[in-house]
């Protein structure tokens, strides 16, 4: 049992460890434009059953509770916490961000679709709209040259200004999941589609479940720090008594061992 018992305390301190390390990701991104806080899922071990319940215990008796000892804790996975971030305002027109569901696209270098809430745009020498890693907004959208301003509404429509007369010139469109929170992260604010977040459900901004798009705002993180703070001393505790459980049954082993 003492053997057991440090087995236990080890899967404390792994699954603790590992707590603390999504705090410290959240504390990192607290001001990432449009990052989105993560939390530890914790799920128990394998169960050792030693006595079943509803077992015979006699002739004309049965166990009324079973003996079932425990194994340990680890993490069962990551989830993030998908609230909306505060709105700051910029006066960047190129500046954007979503009041509600939905996700900007972006053409990513392999030629996949990235998904991301950083809104934090600008213009090539070509005119393209494009991420601060150079990656184009899809559908892709080229403001022409001599364009003396730009403007950007709550549907995504892009229009531009030149000579006094404004053209539309494009349309952005958002991304909007079922289980959005099933997408991967894969840094460099954004995330992709997988086999849990479903396939992509792309449209105007404002339509069908998507949020709508605030030109000239960009979209705050929505890590809380004096909540992750409370979060790291809990888990700090949580350590520590895990570490004092490895200490306690260390010192009844050595107790064994002197007796026997």
């Amino acid at each position: 049992m003492s053997n057991g018992a440090l087995h236990v305390a080890r899967t404390g301190l792994d699954a603790q460890n590992m707590r603390m390390q999504v705090i410290a990701n959240n504390l990192a991104n607290v001001n990432t434009t449009g990052f989105k806080r993560d939390r530890a899922n914790f799920a128990t071990l394998s169960y050792q059953l030693v006595t079943q319940a509803g077992a015979p215990s006699s002739a004309e008796n049965k166990y009324a509770t079973g003996l079932n000892v425990g194994t340990g804790v680890s993490i069962e996975g990551t989830g993030r916490i998908e609230t909306q971030g505060t709105l700051n305002v910029t006066g960047n027109t190129l500046d954007m961000a979503i009041q509600g569901d939905g996700y900007f696209q972006v053409l990513m270098p392999d030629g996949r679709t990235g998904y991301t809430r950083a809104g934090n745009f600008s213009l090539t020498a070509e005119g393209t709209i494009v991420t601060s890693d150079g990656m184009p907004v899809q559908p892709a959208i080229q403001v022409p040259a001599g364009t003396t301003s730009i403007s950007i509404g709550a549907d995504g429509t892009v229009s531009a200004t030149a000579e006094g007369t404004t053209t539309e010139v494009g349309k952005i469109e958002t991304a909007r999941f079922v289980n959005s929170a099933g997408l991967q992260s894969i840094g460099g604010n954004l995330l992709t589609e997988t086999a849990a977040s479903g396939a992509p459900q792309v449209g105007a901004p404002g339509t069908e479940g998507r949020g709508s798009v605030k030109s000239g705002m960009l979209e705050a993180s929505n890590v809380n720090v004096v909540e992750e703070l409370v979060d790291m001393i809990e888990t700090q505790r949580a350590y520590e008594v895990n570490s004092k459980m490895i200490q306690a049954t260390d010192e009844m082993l050595r107790n064994a061992n002197q007796q026997l």
